[in-house]
């Protein structure tokens, strides 16, 4: 047996061809005859579609014009899938109403201009608080009932209770979740906080925008090339929309140039489609503008929470309304939001309340941890505040209350192993929480947890011997962040081989075991075991085949520098090339090496962070900076450090994105002003600190050698964490994120009185 590789930090399998420019993305598919794909979308955020002339714009050599009409959908409904083009009504700023098709994109792009489509301007309705009153305009003139991607992220359970039926026709859904009695649970606190937050509309933007090809070949199989997060998922629903059996559909997940949760089933119904109906390739890929008008964000919310506790830092009640703007499409991440409010504190009295209003803007999708920044900015703040009330150390107050193992969550489900009492214990000696007291005049120093319950999927998994004594692995899932290198970590220390001698592959639906979505925290932990099952059954099949052929037991075997040789008798060998060749060749006495490893039903693995942020406010400006940063996470087992902290960074740079900088702006008509990267503001590298990563190790009991998935948590703690060092630093407190420079400097006007 080789020394362990698992805990090791390696490079990335696919770093040398990403960074040498080799790897191939979606939009680097060319195929024969193939017609580039511009979209024609709504100037009006509800609008009813009288009629679209495309004559003039058909003249020009080479184009073609579609509208939804023409379009083979096989079963519409009047989500963003199923309905991939207008019929006859939009209902928000961009929403794509024909598609013009052309040798190229340039001509493409001039036809656009040529499609003359008139419109009847319908009543809008953009504030989602507005959204909700009796006699709101409706955001649509359909019903809609739809289940969002946001499903595939997290896997959590609601208390299912009688809700009484909404007063505005926007409201797409409600639920409540709650335990004890909440109002005696006021009574019996000693203090209380009651405060309002929120939080808009923030845009995943990836590097690559979301693009997709697809043919449908003389066979009738479409195949779609796309920058997914999931190859089987959108196979499945493409069936449905399409009406073609799964097995003629084949998904080729391309090199993903950034997803964050938004690249899984957009575009591929359209492109599809397209493809059908004009029987020849074509690819579309959104321009910048493109996606932040029409891709899937993640949505607006607002959060009242009320919370209370004794004198000496017990909670005795919370409670919570929840509002989120889902947008003209309801996918809402509301349940997992108002699950994670509800569990994340032991509190024997809880109450809930969650809504998700229609507005006339883009439908929502996942973004890294749905729903969880909204959640944990308004939950960190709401106890960082009452710990102050109280008078208490908030890190304390924290500890006091945190959850663990058997907790019960407010769906009544018991928390399994979880490490966040492990990661407060960590974040109490680190030097920016032990060293808070001396910070210079409007510095601050602020903490926030966050938490994922992690998602699930069923997995399956290949491992195969190479004739060079080699071992590939097969398995069906996107390398979206690195997954592939744990998943060769794993293998080679089940099989006992260095990483160097296992490659990784993810084939395509047509060839490769079933996979699940990249994203949730799921696919190391879901796909990781059955690597490591395939792998050690090649591992047995190997070893058999030496026992006969050196004549001794299996159990007196060991795998060690290319070669299986008798412990203790290290001249008693066989290469692993020669087992390879006697598996592989004519008369060979013995079958194939190939292992197949499966991953059914699992408990979920979640995942707890804690964040600590120091930063610095300008009284003059309102600007914040961040000084210092750290990032203490419970990992599991990190599989491959190197990478683990790479994601934790990942992520809090988006958190701080989240924070201090990143917002989708519309106007009260309902156009995005926010649509190109000079009006979105994303982080750049001067606006971050160097960022301590912490790994705390609390073992996954059903996860590959321990590990669970990393992927979630370190995104979700970065507002609640700089909002409340902003509070400690200036004395008040922010409620609304992004806290941008103009947004605190009101704040600190209004605290003192100034218009």
């Amino acid at each position: 047996m080789t020394d362990t590789v698992v805990g090791t930090s390696i490079r990335r399998l696919d770093g040398y061809e990403k960074i040498t420019g080799q790897a191939k993305y979606a939009g680097d598919v060319q195929l024969p005859g193939m017609l580039h794909a511009r979209l024609v979308v709504s100037p009006y955020p509800h609008a009813r579609i009288l009629k679209i002339a495309k004559s003039t714009a058909e003249q020009i050599p080479g184009v073609i014009v579609l509208t939804a009409a023409d379009l083979p959908i096989a079963h519409p409904d009047p989500s963003r899938q199923g309905e991939p083009l207008a019929a006859d009504e939009v209902v928000f700023n961009g929403h794509p109403v024909a598609v013009v098709l052309a040798p190229t994109e340039a001509l493409a792009e001039d036809a656009l201009a040529l499609v003359d489509v008139t419109y009847e301007q319908l009543p809008s309705v953009i504030d989602p608080r507005a959204a909700l009153a009796a006699d709101a305009p409706r955001a649509r003139l359909k019903a809609i009932s739809a289940v969002g991607e946001t499903e595939a992220h997290a896997s959590v359970s609601g208390a299912k209770e009688e809700i009484e039926p909404p007063s505005s026709p926007n409201v797409s859904n409600q639920t409540r979740q709650r335990r004890g009695d909440v109002e005696a649970g006021f009574r019996q606190a000693d203090a209380v906080v009651e405060l309002t937050f929120r939080s808009n509309w923030t845009h995943q933007s990836p590097i690559e925008p979301q693009t997709a090809a697809a043919w449908l070949d003389p066979s009738g199989t479409l195949t779609i090339w796309s920058s997914t997060q999931g190859t089987f998922y959108p196979r499945q629903q493409l069936a449905k929309i399409l009406g073609l059996p799964a097995p003629k559909i084949k998904v080729v997940g391309m090199t993903v140039g950034g997803g964050f949760g938004s690249k899984l089933m957009l575009i591929e119904p359209l492109v599809g489609a397209v493809a059908m109906a004009v029987k020849r390739p074509v690819r579309l890929a959104f321009t910048r503008t493109e996606e932040y008008m029409a891709a899937n964000p993640a949505p607006e919310a607002e959060i009242q929470v009320k919370a209370g506790a004794t004198h000496d830092g017990i909670l005795t009640a919370l409670q919570a309304q929840v509002v989120f703007d889902t947008g003209a499409f309801p996918a809402s991440p509301l349940g997992i939001c108002c699950t994670l409010l509800g569990s994340s504190y032991r509190c024997p009295n809880v109450d809930i309340r969650g809504i998700e209003v229609m507005t006339n803007k883009v439908s929502p999708a996942a973004y890294r941890a749905p729903g969880a920044q909204q959640a944990y900015f308004a939950l960190e703040s709401t106890i960082e505040e009452l710990a102050r009330k109280l008078g208490l150390d908030p890190l304390e107050f924290r500890l006091k209350n945190a959850v663990s193992e058997g907790d019960p969550r407010i769906d009544g489900n018991p928390w399994p192993r979880i490490g966040l009492r492990d990661c407060l214990e960590k974040a109490r000696e680190h030097p920016i929480w032990k060293n808070r007291d001396q910070k210079k005049p409007d510095e601050g120093v602020g903490m926030a947890i966050g938490g994922w319950p992690g998602g699930l999927m069923p997995a399956e998994a290949g491992c195969r011997m190479e004739p060079d004594g080699t071992f590939t692995v097969v398995t069906g899932s996107v390398d979206l962040t690195g997954t592939n290198t744990s998943f060769a970590l794993i293998a080679a220390e089940a099989l006992g081989v260095p990483v160097e001698k296992v490659r990784v592959v993810n084939g395509d639906t047509s060839t490769a075991p079933f996979g699940p979505v990249s994203g949730g925290s799921l696919t190391t932990y879901m796909v990781g075991p059955a690597v490591q099952n395939a792998a050690q059954q090649a591992r047995e099949q190997v070893l058999r085949i030496a026992a006969e052929e050196l004549e001794v037991a299996m159990e007196d075997l060991e795998i060690v520098d290319g070669a299986v040789r008798v412990k203790g008798v290290p001249d008693r060998s066989i290469t692993l090339e020669k087992i390879a060749d006697l598996t592989m060749n004519f008369g060979a006495p013995y079958a194939p090496v190939q292992g197949q490893g499966k991953r059914g039903k699992a408990p979920n693995a979640p995942g707890f962070t804690v964040h600590l942020a120091k930063v610095q406010v300008d009284r003059a400006t309102g600007q914040v900076e961040v000084k210092e940063y750290a990032a203490i996470q419970d990992v599991g087992k990190a599989i491959n450090p190197a990478e683990v902290r790479g994601q934790i960074m990942g992520g809090v740079a988006q958190g701080i994105g989240w924070a201090l900088r990143e917002a989708l702006v519309y106007d009260q008509e309902g156009q995005l002003l926010t649509a190109t990267l000079m009006d979105y503001a994303l982080p750049v590298a001067e606006d971050l600190p160097a960022i301590d990563t912490v790994l705390v190790e609390v073992p996954a009991p059903d996860g590959p050698f321990g590990a669970k998935g990393v992927g979630e948590p370190p995104a979700i703690p970065g507002p609640g964490a700089i909002a409340n060092a902003v509070r400690d630093a200036i004395g008040v407190r922010p409620t609304e994120i992004p806290m941008t420079a103009e947004r605190v400097l009101a704040t600190l006007r209004s605290a003192s009185g100034v218009a």
